[in-house]
């Protein structure tokens, strides 16, 4: 799956960006020090905007394609920011035959988001999951750490307004 950029604007604090400067400084001459920037980058972002990534090619001296290609390569990384409740539904075989794919794609349409998205306000982001697990309440979904399990699409609108 391609990753996305985000479309909300970057607004990243000078607290986070002075982390970041001394997380830069600590592996500078390090070799290999794009992915545990990248992973420190994350923890204090909580996402990889472009404007980070550029930071970090700039701080390290290696190439902007570097830092691109290893935070779009690994699966830990993302480039869009989450919301505060994120929503994971899960798209494995037990979850998908039983409706998953129509309860994501209901979810998808509500929040006006795809996957990987987070809406503009910040309050819901989205993604799909391969399993959680949870296979003998299938189709589940998790909204942050609380389990939802035996839906139907029409649980899609009771479930999001607990969160609103």
């Amino acid at each position: 799956m391609k990753k996305k950029f985000s479309t909300i604007p970057f607004s990243g604090t000078a607290e986070q960006e002075a982390k970041l400067m001394e997380v830069i400084a600590e592996h500078k001459d390090d070799p290999g020090a794009v992915m545990p920037v990248l992973q420190k980058a994350q923890d204090i972002y909580g996402y990889l905007p472009i404007e980070v990534q550029a930071k970090i090619a700039e701080g390290l001296n290696v190439p902007m394609e570097e830092v691109y290609g290893v935070s779009t390569f690994y699966s830990q990384f993302s480039l869009t920011p989450k919301g505060e409740y994120t929503i994971s539904v899960c798209l494995g075989t037990a979850c998908y035959v039983k409706g998953s794919g129509d309860i994501f794609n209901k979810l998808s349409e509500r929040l006006g988001i795809g996957s990987e998205e987070c809406t503009p306000d910040g309050k819901f982001s989205l993604t799909a999951c391969r399993c959680i697990g949870a296979c003998g309440l299938a189709p589940v979904l998790t909204i942050n750490e609380e389990v939802y399990g035996r839906l139907t699409v029409d649980d899609v609108d009771d479930i999001l307004a607990k969160y609103n």
